[in-house]
């Protein structure tokens, strides 16, 4: 007689559902919006008009979180891709591209509306953390969830320096989502130890240089 069983799915854990949630909510594409809502509402740029708040926030939004994330997915759906197949370290390529093609646009559209360079410099430290991982996704599929929650402490740090205030409690919190979001991708099976740390180190670095130094 001919074996009709069907093999169940192996159900997810708890931990593993949170896992997920947690990469879904804090996805790379939103650490620039992050950034922007501290720098408008943690710092002395909290009087500025809100007009003006939405609008500078609803650019980069577009940019860097809306026009990614629809031209992947339709990326995805072109080669009837799954997420499996865009965590494979040799299929990442292009949606690296399509997001640093997208940051670049949002960069030339702030320098077009004549942003200062402390907003503009956000942009500049998540482009210089997208080209940096997509160069070492040749040899190691590094974390760009860590690398990007590393990208926000380094910038804390750096408008610490720029606006001369004690971001302690800001860092803590950005440290703390580091760490959950690095324990979230190694429970997923997305990441090693090692590709997570890189990620973070390679993120603090942008975070600094691209906010300080160009």
């Amino acid at each position: 007689m001919e074996d009709t069983t069907i093999t169940a799915k192996p159900q997810r854990t708890t931990l593993e559902r949170s896992a997920q949630v947690l990469s879904a909510l804090f996805t790379p594409f939103m650490t620039p919006t992050l950034a922007f809502l501290l720098l408008f509402f943690c710092t002395y740029l909290y009087i500025l008009p809100i007009i003006y708040k939405l609008v500078v926030m609803g650019m980069v939004f577009s940019f860097t979180v809306i026009m990614p994330m629809l031209v992947i997915y339709l990326f995805q759906k072109a080669n009837g891709w799954g997420i499996k197949e865009l965590g494979e370290r040799k299929k990442r390529f292009i949606p690296y591209l399509l997001t640093i093609l997208s940051y670049v646009t949002c960069l030339i559209t702030m320098h077009r509306m004549h942003l200062p360079h402390y907003m503009s410099g956000i942009i500049i430290a998540a482009l210089m953390c997208m080209i940096i991982c997509t160069l070492l996704n040749f040899r190691w599929k590094v974390s760009t969830h860590v690398a990007s929650s590393g990208m926000l402490v380094g910038g804390l740090f750096a408008y610490g320096m720029l606006f001369h205030f004690n971001p302690v409690w800001y860092l803590s919190a950005a440290i703390l989502l580091a760490g959950m979001l690095g324990t979230a991708r190694i429970i997923l099976r997305q990441h090693s130890l090692f590709e997570v740390f890189a990620g973070f180190v390679v993120g603090m670095f942008c975070g600094v240089i691209g906010i300080l130094f160009i």
